[in-house]
């Protein structure tokens, strides 16, 4: 009993000691695994903050009727390439919209050749009864001498008489043409026509294109020496010559109809439609608005006007006096205030600190 109590001394108290230190070491290393998550979390946390994106500041604001103010200072504007400039003044006319088609001229085209064949068979038949005019008339007096035969007498009469026919017929073909050109394509185009003009010379040899315009039903006007067309996907503008009234009208449309002439630097060609404006009326005061100026939102025409030395506005501009070089001109009446600056390069911008600004605040919402 005593032997078996000396060879096993303090076996429980040992036990215990020993679960307590295992116990103590799971508890240290779930206390490093904890510590280690937490500063795991922290760091990621940070790392977060340190890449989130820093937000630009807002440059829009609003006024007192609620539109947006865009506020961009001289330096933001220098580092950008916003240019701010005063438009330059002009006088224009109120436009009379109209619709109009470059001409298919292939008919003027045939018209004239058989016009130009019908000439020369005319010339011929002239040239040929000079002869035989002159034929006859020497075998009558050779007759009353007796020197030429009754056939050759007949024979000359014949062929004179033949002649004559041979005129008439070509000079009736001539009147025909002409009468046709004058009235397929009026007087003006028709002359050129008939008298080979430098008009119709231009038109066949594709050195001019002709249009013809049509006003909208029920509206009428004297026809200006000169209008503006607008064409293609990229809204060229080009400026064309009043020809003549048109003889028929644009079954489409019913209206009044011109026929004007662009040169082959229009890049027109024919089958084309276009947008046409013709001037009218007494000349207006107005600013012109390049085109660098022009920004488009929801389908309409838009420029950034200076409210204040760093501030500027969208305002809408009417687009139907097209300017020359590109752009419109409007009336000083259409602005909110006269003699404005405007925004001529950079104006998109500004648009895109608009959008952007709407984006934002709807970020800062969520």
């Amino acid at each position: 009993m005593s032997g078996s109590e000396h060879k096993n001394p303090g076996g429980p108290g040992r036990r215990i000691v020993r679960l307590l230190v295992i116990l103590a070491a799971i508890g240290g290393l779930g206390v490093l695994v904890v510590w280690g998550f937490l500063a795991g979390r922290g760091e990621a946390t940070m790392e977060a903050e340190r890449e989130r994106p820093v937000k630009a500041p807002l440059r829009v604001s609003t006024d007192g009727r609620g539109q947006p103010v865009v506020t961009l200072d001289a330096a933001t504007r220098r580092q950008s390439g916003v240019d701010v400039t005063k438009p330059k003044s002009t006088q224009y006319q109120e436009q009379v919209r109209a619709y109009g088609t470059v001409l298919d001229l292939d008919k003027l085209v045939t018209l004239d050749n058989n016009y130009v064949t019908a000439v020369a068979q005319l010339q011929s038949a002239q040239a040929k009864i000079v002869a035989s005019k002159a034929a006859f008339e020497r075998a009558q007096a050779l007759s009353k001498d007796n020197i030429t035969t009754v056939a050759q007498l007949q024979t000359a009469q014949a062929t004179f008489g033949a002649d004559k026919a041979g005129v008439a017929t070509a000079e009736a073909q001539v009147k025909t043409l002409k009468a046709t050109a004058l009235q397929e394509w009026g007087t003006v185009i028709g002359k050129a026509l008939v008298e080979s003009g430098p008009l119709v010379t231009h038109l066949i040899e594709r050195q001019t294109f002709l249009l013809q315009i049509t006003l909208p039903p029920g509206t009428s006007m004297t026809p200006p020496s000169t209008a503006t067309v607008q064409f293609g996907a990229s809204a060229s503008h080009h400026q064309v010559d009043f020809v003549s009234a048109a003889t028929q009208t644009d079954p489409k449309i019913q209206g009044l109809s011109f026929y004007y002439a662009a040169d082959a630097a229009s890049n027109l060609l024919p089958g084309m439609n276009v947008l046409a404006f013709l001037p009218s009326g007494a000349p207006i005061d107005g600013i012109e608005i390049p085109a660098s100026a022009v920004v488009w939102w929801t389908g309409r025409a838009w420029v950034y006007l200076r409210t204040g030395a760093d501030t500027f506005t969208r305002h809408e501009i009417p687009t139907d006096v097209p300017a020359p070089g590109g752009g419109f001109i409007v009336s000083v009446k259409s602005l909110p205030y006269p003699d404005p600056e405007i925004v001529a390069q950079g104006a998109q911008i500004l648009l895109s600190e608009e959008f952007r600004s709407q984006i934002q605040v709807g970020e800062d919402k969520k």
